[in-house]
């Protein structure tokens, strides 16, 4: 498949596979293992990699007393037998496989690579086996498999669940495929009715997909509001069987966006919320404001949602914080919040690992006043899927074709670093590219940019603590409205096959503003559902293992 990679808009051409040089200089599997633990010369310690680091050894070329007969002959590093830490057990409340016979052939094995399970801690190089859509076995012993990847000195994870993303169309899936992702959660809110989103990409989609109910589009498209509007008792009330049936037909939560609707009055956030509430689901919010400039400040945003979690005793989710709610108030805005989970309320937050944000000219952000509140000028903004930067003489224009633009420089890096500091955030990329191309570079790049520069480069977290931000984080945080999702963002008996197998030496984002489109590096294979949607580094077209994720209300 290595000489199709230049045809496919997200195939690149092949990289030089660091550990296959260290093999043909000679160098042991084990030896190459080590290295991987070490990092790269952007690491700020040889611990980058963090966790409880597998201690390994050269296999002295006796088959130990473990291995069964008829297996195969264990190959690269193994552990010592004293400290081998306890594989994860079954994932509880769920029908799992029965252990395998001696000599069973899954269907496909995952050979030697280093297995990150967050939700248990496990981090140790076992085989994993897979029988259909499951993980089936964990191993220390060698597996026998119909197909066998080799993923000596390289992590094996569960596959990256994007929590605040876009319907998954048929152009920015793949690229969400190719950055690890296999779960595509639309819960800034899906701009449809839940059943015909859900019957749009059944069967079509690379990556499993589910969303959110979207207050800021129904309030216009199906109520006739304006974004200044603001709702009266009727069309409260209306709104409020609109959202129920919307939950009733599978959207998990309820997905606010007062910053874009600034109609939005707290009598309605307060209605909606309660909605939630009574049927167990999550409210999640783009607050109203983003800047710490009065009159309406971000620090007044984030006050806004937990006094609405107060009042109705709704689960929350703030969107994007360094963009919207916490930028150049970071640490306020984390200790709000962190004094509200302290008091018991069910409150958490994402970022995603970029220092500007982008949205539409037309948009209310850009509303007047806009570049005093976020000290940026419009040489500062550039038309995403190109090279233009504008000027106070091309932003008219721009602003007439509605264009959504980047806004560089908009983030500070040490407030990003703050936020991936508190255990309680998750990574998420609040986009999904188009074939136009107008889009932020996050919607291809944001998981591997996530370790590539925070974990490898700059050593701001564990491996194990950024990959828990993008799998089993995630995944608790709707898993009460979805069902499916307790099977996800886990490595363990009886857990789904959604993995994702990466070389930590080398991944990294490529996308930029000019060129959104361009496809992560260093993730080398995708299982979703079991089956192998990325090989090589290359996506396989032919495999639409997503699977619609619909709610169930309590």
């Amino acid at each position: 498949m290595g000489t199709n990679r230049n045809r496919d808009p997200v195939a690149r051409p092949p990289l030089l596979n660091r550990r296959r040089l260290l093999l043909a200089f000679g160098l042991g599997a084990a030896n190459v293992a080590v290295l991987r633990h070490v990092g790269g010369p952007g690491d700020r310690s040889p611990t980058t990699f963090g966790g409880s680091t597998p201690s390994m050894r050269r296999p002295d070329g006796d088959v130990p007393d473990s291995v069964r007969p008829g297996d195969p002959s264990p190959s690269g590093p193994t552990l010592e037998q004293g400290d081998r830490p306890p594989l994860p057990t079954d994932l509880p409340g769920t029908p799992t496989p029965s252990p395998p016979e001696p000599g069973h052939v899954f269907d496909v094995v995952i050979r030697g690579g280093r297995v990150l399970d967050p939700e248990s801690g496990f981090d140790a190089i076992v085989d994993i086996g897979i029988d259909g859509a499951v993980i089936a076995a964990l191993s220390y012993r060698p597996l026998i498999g119909a197909d066998v990847i080799d993923a000596t000195g390289l992590v094996v994870a569960p596959g990256f669940v994007d929590l605040l993303s876009y319907e998954p169309n048929p152009f920015g899936a793949w690229l969400k495929l190719a950055d690890g992702v296999t779960t595509n959660l639309a819960m800034h809110g899906v701009s449809n009715y839940a059943a015909p989103f859900f019957q749009r990409f059944d069967g079509e989609s690379p990556v499993h997909f589910g969303g959110a109910f979207h207050q800021h589009f129904m309030r216009g498209f199906d109520l006739g509001l304006e974004i200044d509007d603001e709702a009266d008792r009727f069309e409260l009330a209306e709104f409020e069987t609109l959202a129920r049936r919307g939950l009733a037909d599978g959207f998990a939560g309820i997905s606010f966006s007062p910053e874009y609707s600034p109609g939005t009055s707290r009598s309605e956030l307060r209605i909606l919320a309660e909605v939630a509430a009574e049927l167990g689901h999550v409210t999640f919010f783009h607050v109203r404001f983003s800047d710490p400039d009065p009159p309406g400040t971000s620090l007044e945003a984030i006050d806004e949602v937990l006094a609405v979690v107060d009042e109705t005793g709704a689960s929350a989710h703030i969107e994007h914080l360094t963009s919207t709610g916490g930028t150049f108030v970071m640490t306020e805005a984390l200790d709000r919040i962190e004094q509200a989970r302290d008091g018991g309320h069910d409150v958490t937050a994402c970022l995603y690992p970029y220092d500007y944000w982008a949205t539409f000219l037309g948009s209310q952000r850009f509303a007047a006043g806009w570049r005093t509140r976020y000290r940026l000028s419009e040489s500062d903004l550039q038309v995403a899927g190109t090279a233009t930067r504008l000027s106070p003489s091309t932003i008219a224009d721009a602003r007439r074709s509605n264009k959504l633009v980047a806004a560089l420089g908009s983030i500070p890096e040490a407030e990003i670093e703050e936020a991936l500091a508190r255990p309680w955030t998750i990574v998420a990329s609040d986009a999904i590219l188009s074939a136009e191309r107008n889009n932020h570079p996050r919607g291809a790049g944001t998981f591997s940019r996530l370790i590539g520069r925070y974990v490898r480069q700059r050593g701001v977290l564990s491996l194990m603590d950024a990959v828990a931000k993008v799998t089993i984080l995630p995944a608790r945080r709707v898993e009460g409205m979805i069902p499916a999702m307790t099977k996800k963002g886990r490595v363990r008996p009886g857990a789904d096959a959604d993995l994702v197998i990466f070389d930590p030496e080398s991944i990294a984002d490529r996308a930029t503003v000019a060129e959104p489109a361009t496809p992560s590096v260093g993730i080398e294979w995708v299982l979703v559902d079991g089956r192998v949607a990325l090989r090589n580094g290359v996506v396989d077209r032919s495999v639409l293992a997503g699977r619609p994720l619909r709610s169930a209300v309590l």
